[in-house]
């Protein structure tokens, strides 16, 4: 048997709650190191046999019990409300909830996915794809310059 093995078993060898089994005997006859830990446990054991609690002064119950009456007496900060459980799973549940609903985008794609697809080379078509291009035409000159071939090929 190894002394780790009997320092497990010290605590219960001490208080007498346990016999001692041949193969630990042995091992304490032979281990100077484990019977002086026995000795040791047994030292304190006792020890804490005699030991008495002290007793409370006289007064404690009294001065215990007006601190508790002088803590129900403040007045109670804003943020003692979190102490309540209830109020603070509210709380959290409303800032999900919130933070959730500002999160939220409408229909992806913006307004104009609502409606129904419509085909390019249609008149209505071709308008939505001029109104998104807008910016595009409008910095372009290329327009003016087909405008202007188109006239002097016109008017020869």
């Amino acid at each position: 048997m190894k002394c780790n093995e009997v320092y497990e078993l010290l605590p219960d060898l001490a208080a007498g709650l346990d016999t001692i089994a041949p193969e630990v005997g042995d091992h304490l006859k032979g281990c100077a190191a484990c019977t002086g830990k026995l000795a040791e446990v047994r030292q304190t054991m006792a020890l804490l046999d005699e030991w008495r609690v002290p007793e409370p002064s006289p007064y404690f119950d009294t001065r215990l019990v007006a601190r508790v009456r002088e803590e129900r007496g403040q007045p109670s900060g804003w943020w003692q409300w979190l102490r309540r459980p209830a109020l603070a799973v509210s709380l959290a549940v409303l800032m999900v909830m919130s933070a959730t609903l500002i999160r939220t985008d409408g229909p992806k794609g913006g307004p104009d996915s609502s409606m129904a697809a419509i085909e390019p080379g249609t008149a209505v078509g071709d308008l939505q794809a001029l109104d998104k291009n807008s910016d595009l035409y409008s910095d372009s000159e290329i327009l003016d310059d087909l405008q202007v071939q188109s006239d002097v090929t016109a008017n020869p």
